[in-house]
């Protein structure tokens, strides 16, 4: 549950590309509570179903907050140009210098979806100490950006 609340949330940060790192928190909050949410609703029946929702919900809400903070705007940035010139299944790795936070960016699936390139990619990041894969999907924007899918 950990890793898919990870990933989505920092899908998020890479749809949200310049805004502040106070929204980005936000945004993962959601994102990482919605999901842990649905995937506590799967546990269980009644009460124990009620429990597990809420749990997961806020569990969700907390990872999600802390990838939402990890990645500045330097990072970002880096994993969009990962995404526009690396080839799939090759490995960029850089080290944020103002936040000692460790990202290696894999693109491992490219394809076209509705007229525009599209690729999947995995994330290896080491914050604070503890590692994280990260998955996630995005599509260029008519714009050249990158967009969470």
């Amino acid at each position: 549950m950990n890793r898919l609340l990870a990933g989505v949330a920092a899908g998020a940060m890479l749809a949200l590309g310049g805004c502040q790192e106070v929204r980005n928190e936000h945004v993962g909050m959601g994102v990482g509570g919605a999901l842990g949410g649905l995937l506590g609703s799967q546990v269980g029946g009644g009460t124990g179903q009620l429990a597990a929702t809420a749990a997961g919900a806020l569990f969700g809400a907390y990872l999600g907050g802390n990838v939402g903070r990890s990645m500045d705007e330097v990072d970002r940035m880096r994993t969009h140009q990962v995404l526009e010139a690396t080839p799939t299944g090759q490995s960029t790795t850089w080290r944020n210098p103002d936040t000692g936070h460790t990202y290696e960016v894999t693109p491992t699936r490219t394809y076209e979806e509705t007229g525009r390139p599209c690729r999947e990619y995995t994330t290896e990041a080491w914050i604070e100490g503890r590692r994280e894969t990260l998955r996630g999907t995005a599509c260029r924007e008519p714009d050249g950006s990158w967009r969470a899918v």
